[in-house]
């Protein structure tokens, strides 16, 4: 178990204790401290809050500072009104809640001590405010934060409008490049189209407690090529690169054509994936028939992975979601699990578990779906023989690990230029046969960091490393832990509360 999880359980501990024995000195059942959310539905029952306040916890990012002001106000009723004990709970409450809930000098005062308070409406609202947007930017900086799954491309595993809860105390809290900036937005000012931040004070990558990321986790990352992009998020954004423009055209006309539109943003400010971290620094990876394989092995089997197949039916046949499902097969049309190449041949997104289980009638031919080699994938070059790589025919390719060094080469510097001069800040030249890091003749490289690949569960609908390569340490973010709400016409109870496999 890493460090960041043993704090995470320590202190959620000591906050459901202290709640526990809150609880008890209020007259309210103790087991239901140990409840999540019905634990502050019982506080605000019990303070005779507006029932609203409890639902709007769940509203995301914005959820969090209502629950820092429900129990801040929990606090009050125990006749703690001071500047001291507001610190104590939003910054201390594994251990304050503990003393406040067991110790024989505090009891419950009750709704008459907060009427008789002498803090006028005004004050208690703007204390309450500022503890909680304090509190609730370090958790979301340094401890946890909510993300949605906003594409398909982890599907099976994690499913459009999952919400989940990041830990970013897995592989070590992150200190933010660039500190000032307006809380709770990533890097643009909603209605304004203005950045969130300013560029004037720059902290360069550091990490706290740092652990390694483990082969198979599902991470959270900053988008690297997101560096420099077209500001035109109806038809770029991060769906079509600046890098994927230049290369269409010309980096000539993609400054004549969009100009102004192209920014620059620093590691933090980039936008938000989620994928999983197939390949780990010092691995080989490479793509065979569709097939991953890591150091010369087949990847772990994962159930809820999911490739395209060709599926051919008898004629006459005619399938959509509910003839597939009588198969054992869930997809969905609006994802594009299933498509129509003629009339009786379909391409049909099946998962692994799917798969291993499936059982055919007689006339239904199963058969592989492989893409066809194409030149828009990193490294972006031909190999040895010709051919250009595909999404299901890749590499082998290496990942670069820190303190591992590389002999320069036309071939390494097409796979590893960019880790050297963008991701590691260096110069480099290439004059005649020579080579020049930082105006230093070179026929090696020692990387600086460690390096990750990461691809989707959706093999066949994700954009991914196989297209844009290596995703260097500082551009993590954090572990996707915790499934906390998901919602497609109405709840998926079922998805509430899982852990993330």
């Amino acid at each position: 178990m890493s460090i960041g999880w043993i704090v995470f359980i320590f202190c959620s501990l000591g906050w459901h204790i202290g709640i526990y024995g809150m609880f008890k000195k209020a007259g309210i059942d103790s087991w239901k401290a140990f409840v999540p959310f019905y634990n502050t539905w019982c506080m605000v029952e019990k303070m005779q809050l507006k029932k609203y306040w409890f639902f709007f916890q769940l509203v995301p990012v914005a959820g969090q500072f209502i629950t820092i002001w429900i129990c801040i106000k929990f606090v009050e009723h125990f006749g703690r009104f001071g500047f001291t004990q507001h610190a104590a709970t939003v910054f201390l409450p594994f251990v304050y809640f503990p003393y406040l809930g067991f110790s024989k000098n505090e009891r419950y005062a009750g709704i008459s001590v907060v009427k008789n308070y002498k803090k006028s409406g005004t004050r208690e609202w703007i204390d309450a405010a500022a503890f909680a947007i304090v509190a609730a930017t370090i958790i979301r900086t340094f401890v946890f934060e909510a993300y949605t799954i906003p594409t398909p491309s982890m599907e099976k595993t994690l499913l459009v409008n999952d919400f989940l809860f990041v830990s970013k105390l897995t592989y070590g809290p992150r200190i933010p490049n660039s500190p000032i900036a307006m809380p709770f937005v990533h890097h643009t000012i909603p209605g304004f189209n203005v950045k969130s931040y300013v560029e004037w004070i720059h902290i360069p990558y550091t990490r706290w407690i740092a652990s390694p990321i483990k082969r198979n986790d599902a991470v959270v990352f900053n988008f690297p090529v997101n560096d420099t992009l077209i500001n035109d998020e109806i038809n770029f954004g991060s769906r079509v690169t600046y890098y994927e423009e230049v290369r269409r055209t010309s980096r000539d006309k993609v400054q004549q054509d969009y100009g102004d539109m192209i920014i620059t943003r620093p590691v933090d400010k980039r936008e938000n994936f989620i994928k999983r971290c197939v390949g780990i620094a010092g691995d080989t990876i490479q793509v065979i028939n569709g097939k991953l394989h890591i150091n010369g092995k087949p990847e772990d089997y994962f159930p809820h992975s999911e490739h395209f197949y060709l599926l051919q039916v008898p004629d006459g046949v005619y399938l959509d979601e509910d003839k597939l499902s009588e198969l054992g097969i869930n997809v969905r049309v609006s994802q594009g699990d299933l498509q129509q190449i003629k009339n009786n041949l379909y391409q049909v997104n099946i998962t692994n578990e799917e798969k291993l289980n499936l059982k055919l009638p007689s006339g239904y031919i199963l058969s592989d779906f492989i893409f066809d080699h194409r030149d828009d994938l990193f490294p972006y070059y031909s190999d040895s023989t010709g051919k250009n790589w595909s999404a299901d025919n890749f590499g082998s390719l290496w990942i670069p690990q820190k303190g591992a060094s590389i002999t320069i080469t036309p071939d390494n510097l097409i796979r590893y230029q960019r880790c050297i001069t963008v991701y590691e800040g260096n110069t480099l030249e290439v004059k005649g046969s020579k080579y020049f890091i930082n105006n230093k003749e070179a026929t090696n490289y020692t990387f600086k960091m460690n390096y990750y690949w990461l691809m989707g569960d959706n093999r066949h609908n994700s954009l991914d490393s196989r297209y844009w390569g290596f995703v260097p340490e500082d551009h993590v973010v954090g572990k996707a832990s915790l499934i906390w709400f998901s919602y497609e016409n109405g709840p998926r109870w079922k998805r509430l509360f899982t852990w993330i496999k």
